[in-house]
């Protein structure tokens, strides 16, 4: 009988993502079939499934780790915020509509059987289902209905695994009072506890873990030091691109015949980014001094590239990039002869406007663009979910990434288009794709993942003058960083936690 286990958090941010990648990584390296599920998740970091459809990239990464392409049946519920309040739904990979937070409350009960479906797929499919709830279990005031945690493993009749984070502060507090705030009935489904990202000497927490398991009557399945590595993977919020150095440190700046000079990128961090892997392989490139803008920091004058990077609304994150400022100091970058590369929702806010007839994004508007490029943009029709490989048109250099769009841009620089696509449908020549200005300084395209190729992260940094690749602290093979990284990151949990009772308590 295929097994799962759910692991759940005392909060959010407590490395429950991580967990389950390692842990997929390291059983299907015994042999095991794995698969991830997550019931619900909340992201505007999104990743395009081999059967046509979207879900968050954790369990893209997850998938990965597990070694099997990602299936929309892996996160059947995605929430992709679009405001402070409300947010899109995504049921099993497809648009179903959007809801206000207090609404979606409403609506959860009827999501649950496309929830317990994909879940009976991804069981069908494998010895053992790694499960990942969302938040905290202790959120009481959303129990009811809930989809996410103990409301989906009290209906798949899952066990329960509760991990809590040592490095923010009160892990015996939050461990316990997670015991004392839930229902007795939900709390009978945990039997165990995890305590991650220790730091410094485990022995000084040996009597916490043996506190927590006498109060709780949980087993103690381990005590697991911070992996220093996580930086290297795609992260599931923004804010985890400031984790840990970047490997662009170790790439020192000399001077004489050895100078070497580190190309700074800038990108403006808009309220609903999305996409935002999209950065990840330039914040690890030796090569890269990435930029992230803030709470409306002003645009460094000194930056060799300004990235747009995509967006879930495109018109208020315009409103938001001219209210920050970074719309005049982007303008003005452009105007000095700086460069500018717009992704999806950038590339559609570099044209002179942005169009929503049918209400997509909010009330139906039309807006003006930063007009960098001469195009427009209107937001309708299906959107566009599918990976895509093909080369950059100027140079002939083979990329591999995914679209994940809706609307069309035309006008008259997609004559000069970024990209050109293999796409058979659209006959020998393929599908031309994005927008470059006369001049060759302002571009876009709608896909994703240039950069995670190194061949065209490669031939980016060159056109911005970096030196050519090849010396050891100016390679980066993203793509077996990543690999790398999954399998150190399985080890790490193969040493401390217990891994033959974790597999007992799956059932």
């Amino acid at each position: 009988m295929p097994r799962a286990l759910m692991f759940q958090g005392t909060g959010s941010d407590v490395g429950k993502s991580l967990i389950v990648a390692g842990l997929a990584r390291l059983l299907t390296g015994r042999g095991l079939v794995v698969r991830p599920f997550k019931p619900q998740n909340m992201s505007n970091n999104a990743a395009v499934t081999a059967d046509g459809g979207e879900i968050g990239r954790a369990q893209a990464l997850q998938a990965r780790a597990a070694r099997v392409p990602p299936s929309v049946h892996m996160n059947p519920v995605l929430l992709k915020p679009q405001s402070e309040v409300g947010a899109q739904i995504v049921v099993q990979g497809r648009v179903v509509g959007n809801a206000r937070a207090k609404d979606y409350q409403s609506r959860k009960a009827m999501l649950m059987p496309a929830v317990l479906d994909s879940f009976s797929r991804m069981r069908g499919e494998a010895d053992i289902v790694l499960v990942e709830g969302a938040g905290s279990a202790s959120e009481v005031n959303l129990r009811a209905n809930d989809i996410a945690n103990m409301g989906f493993a009290r209906a798949a009749d899952v066990p329960v695994v509760l991990i809590g984070d040592i490095d923010r502060g009160g892990v015996i507090a939050s461990l316990i009072g997670t015991a004392a705030a839930i229902d007795a009935d939900d709390a009978r489904l945990i039997r165990g506890f995890v305590v991650n990202k220790m730091r410094g000497d485990p022995t000084l927490f040996a009597i916490g873990m043996d506190f927590v398991a006498a109060r709780t009557g949980w087993a103690p399945l381990g005590l697991v030091p911070w992996f220093r590595d996580a930086h290297r993977l795609p992260a599931e919020d923004i804010f985890g691109l400031d984790a840990g150095p970047a490997a662009a440190a170790t790439a020192a700046d000399g001077d004489g015949d050895g100078a070497r000079r580190r190309i700074r990128v800038a990108v403006p961090v808009l309220p609903h980014i999305a996409n935002f892997d999209d950065l990840d392989p330039l914040r690890l490139d030796p090569a890269v001094d990435l930029v992230l803008l803030k709470n409306g920091a002003p645009l460094p004058v000194d930056v060799d590239l300004v990235i747009l990077p995509g967006s879930k609304t495109t018109i208020a994150d315009l409103a938001a990039l001219r209210a920050c400022g970074w719309a005049a100091d982007i303008v003005a970058h452009a105007r000095r002869g700086g460069r500018v590369l717009g992704l999806c929702g950038g590339y559609q806010m570099l044209g002179r406007s942005v169009a929503d007839p049918d209400g997509i994004e909010g009330p139906p508007a039309t807006v003006e663009g930063l007009g960098l490029l001469d195009v427009a943009t209107v937001l309708r029709g299906d959107k566009a979910l599918v990976a895509v490989t093909g080369e950059s048109v100027a140079d002939g250099v083979p990329l591999a990434g995914y679209e994940m769009h809706m609307g069309t841009t035309d006008g008259p620089d997609t004559a000069r288009p970024l990209v050109r696509l293999d796409d058979a449908r659209s006959g020998p020549q393929g599908r031309r794709d994005g927008a470059v200005s006369a001049d060759g300084r302002i571009a876009g395209s709608y896909v994703h993942g240039l950069f995670a190729d190194d061949r065209q992260r490669a031939a980016w940094l060159a056109r911005l003058g970096a030196p050519p690749a090849g010396a050891a602290d100016r390679t980066l093979a993203y793509e077996a960083t990543v690999e790398a990284t999954l399998d150190a990151l399985a080890a790490h949990f193969a040493a401390h936690l217990d891994i033959e009772r974790l597999l007992e308590i799956a059932r």
